[in-house]
């Protein structure tokens, strides 16, 4: 998996930014050996969690009207992503190297192609709107 600007591009350097970091780790965990994929597991759930957390305060702050279906699937994944690592925490990496490869590459393709864009689009259009200033001016900063 490598990232292509193209394909996962959504034109929010914020979002772009995180999902090139997202698109690094996977591409390392599927050539990683033994050792460097239980190193890299770790740098993925937290890097996920912080991903996760981070599209949840944009979402509050620009009032994405399909906040709570993108959380659901935000909560499906790393409850996924959880429940590998304790194999690949006791050493047991082959169902975890499967999912990274292909499970979550296509559930990532997927994700940014549709409820990702989705958000995207929803903020940039509140920008154009000037709701980002307004929003920002209502929580105090």
């Amino acid at each position: 998996m490598d990232w292509d600007a193209a394909q996962y591009g959504l034109g929010l350097e914020e979002m772009d930014g995180t999902h090139r970091e997202f698109v690094a780790l996977v591409h390392a965990l599927q050539t990683a050996d033994h050792d460097n994929f239980v190193f890299l597991f770790q740098k993925l759930l937290e890097h996920t969690r912080l991903h996760f957390v981070e599209e949840g305060r944009l979402m509050r702050l620009y009032k994405f009207p399909a906040l709570a279906e993108h959380e659901g699937e935000h909560h499906r994944v790393y409850g996924d992503l959880l429940q590998f690592n304790r194999n690949v925490r006791n050493g047991r990496l082959a169902l975890a190297r499967a999912y990274v490869k292909d499970g979550l590459s296509e559930w990532f393709k997927l994700h940014v192609g549709s409820m990702d864009s989705a958000l995207a689009a929803h903020i940039l259009r509140s920008q154009e709107e000037g709701f980002a200033i307004e929003g920002l001016v209502q929580i105090g900063l």
